[in-house]
């Protein structure tokens, strides 16, 4: 199944964190925090104004960003978990440099 958003909003795939930290100690499940970095997966076409002019995203799809801990609703499609969230929602882009 694949989900378009609609307005400004964006699918947000969450990476998963690394569950040995330095010194090998394995963190449970249990103690882990939700993760704050994700891939985009799908983004919307962008807001209207009231004037109705088009914004246009800034954010496209393949962008690794990062966002707030209880941002956007939670979804699950074909037994994965995604993130539903506005593009104000997203404080950064992720740059590899």
């Amino acid at each position: 199944m694949q989900v378009k958003p609609l307005a400004d909003r964006v699918v947000v795939k969450p990476l998963e964190e690394i569950e040995t930290k330095k010194g090998g100690i394995i963190i449970p499940d249990t103690a882990k925090e939700k993760p704050m970095q994700g891939e985009i997966l799908e983004v919307g076409p962008g807001r209207m104004t009231d004037e109705g002019k088009s914004i246009s995203m800034q954010v496209t799809k393949g962008d690794k960003v990062l966002y707030g801990k209880y941002t956007g609703t939670e979804v699950s499609i074909d037994g994965d978990e995604y993130l539903i969230m506005r593009e104000s929602d997203i404080f950064a882009v992720i740059v590899n440099s």
